[in-house]
């Protein structure tokens, strides 16, 4: 069966989660997006710029404006220019239709320069996306992904064996040092160990401080250049010859890549793509930090986990990235005009999908507030209805390639917490700072181990 559902499919009057007598059915109808005359304005936002309003909450604003105007769809100013933003399931469903909307020129600058590079795939439509993401796809099978899982157990094993009794221990940071030696190592770069902090910090910097102020931004903007430079360098390397131990590596095959029309990729821009991998990796530290909260949160989680039971597991996961707000949203820019019930969309209009709002859709989850993994063995969502890193498919839309990598090194992070080590949470660990960019923990989920590895 599949996620259970509310009667309506119109935005409640209030906010998900709170309780209230079930809405008829007319009266929701009166009220759908699709209601009064075709062709109409999307409804406003009252401010004339938004921009502070949806940086003091990016994962509610959408969200909030949407149920408020018991619409779909809104429109806010953000960064003074017009901005649509969709949140929910039928909205995701069509946000994803490449007749109506595409990702050139989508991401502001800003982002484009610290968190996804120029060039890359996130901003590429039709068959040239198509023929670029191959080769996510290519390095993201999942022999491949198993070997960067044990490459990470191993990792956490010997990162174990170093903390002893009474140490404190960012969780996040831990993750984000395991996870850059691991795939750098997987991926055939080169990393001797006197580079290990330096790289760590930079493949953070490009999605921890892009949004985080002018002056960490200029900091994420110097490890995209650094990070850019070293990638590109290899590449030539490999190219050159001179680094013939990559052979069979993400790094040789992206060094060899063609586009569509037939020629290799500048070094840079497939440097951009490798930092593609590398950057999702590390930012599955977020992930892992949220799933060691999960754990904390949601003790009878644990016994479950560990009676043995595979998809479970998957469940228990599946709901930290459902529940927890990593991305607040995706940008698109709308291909043509046209009119989706009843609102108008302007050709060239910057268009916001609402990640975390859509995930908590209380048309589409029960109780949507409530951390519950089981909701996820009583059937699989639809490929719009669960979107935490991308909705559709992933072969055709801009859905994620890197899914089965997260939650595989999601699983081997949460055994190791499990079945490794001994540790306590600190009260302050509990609390989430919803306001940074990616929301983290405070202090990225601090623990005190009590028994490290043996």
């Amino acid at each position: 069966m599949p996620p259970a559902r509310s009667r309506s499919g119109a935005w409640p009057a209030s906010d998900p989660g709170t309780a209230g007598p079930p809405e008829e059915p007319a009266a929701a109808a009166r009220r759908s997006p699709g209601a009064g005359d075709p062709g109409r304005p999307v409804p406003r936002v009252r401010q004339f710029d938004s921009t502070l309003a949806w940086r003091a909450d990016p994962y509610g604003f959408i969200g909030r404006q949407c149920r408020e105007h018991h619409s779909d769809v809104v429109e806010a100013r953000l960064l003074l220019e017009p901005t649509l933003c969709l949140s929910g399931a039928a909205a995701a469903r069509l946000f994803y239709d490449p007749q109506r909307f595409e990702r050139a020129g989508a991401a502001p600058s800003w982002a484009r320069a610290t968190v996804f590079g120029e060039g890359g795939v996130q901003g590429l439509d039709g068959e040239a996306h198509l023929r670029r993401k191959a080769w996510f796809l290519e390095v993201l099978t999942p022999p491949r992904v198993a070997a960067l899982a044990r490459l990470v157990g191993e990792e956490w094993e010997e990162l174990g064996r170093r903390w002893r009794p009474g140490e404190r221990v960012s969780l996040a940071a831990a993750a984000q040092e395991v996870l850059t030696r691991s795939v750098c190592h997987w991926a055939g770069l080169p990393l001797r160990q006197g580079e290990v902090g330096l790289r760590t910090r930079d493949l953070v910097a490009l999605y921890d401080r892009a949004a985080a102020g002018p002056l960490q931004h200029l900091v994420a903007r110097r490890a995209r250049e650094r990070t850019e430079r070293w990638v590109a360098a290899m590449i030539e390397a490999v190219r050159d010859d001179r680094l013939r131990e990559a052979a069979g590596s993400p790094l040789e095959t992206v060094a060899w890549h063609r586009d569509l029309d037939g020629m290799e990729l500048p070094a840079r821009v497939a440097a951009v793509e490798l930092l593609s991998v590398l950057g999702s990796t590390v930012a599955v530290s977020v992930w892992i930090a949220f799933a060691a909260h999960a754990l904390q949160a949601h003790p009878e989680c644990v016994r479950r986990i560990r009676l043995g039971h595979r998809e479970y597991l998957r469940a228990f996961l599946d709901e930290v990235r459902r529940t927890y707000p990593f991305f607040p949203a995706i940008a698109a820019r709308v291909r043509t005009d046209f009119e989706w019930q009843g609102w108008r969309f302007p050709r060239g209009r910057r268009v916001l999908l609402d990640v975390c709002g859509s995930n908590h859709d209380p048309r589409v989850w029960e109780l949507p507030e409530r951390f519950r993994p089981e909701r996820f063995l009583e059937g699989a969502p639809g490929p719009f209805d669960f979107i935490p890193q991308g909705g559709g498919d992933v072969r055709r839309h801009h859905r994620c390639p890197g899914e089965p990598l997260a939650l595989a090194l999601m699983r081997q992070s949460v055994r190791f917490l499990l079945d490794r080590i001994d540790y306590e949470v600190p009260a302050r660990s509990m609390e989430i700072d919803r306001r940074r960019l990616p929301a983290l923990p405070l202090d990225g989920f601090s623990i005190r181990i009590v028994r490290g590895v043996r």
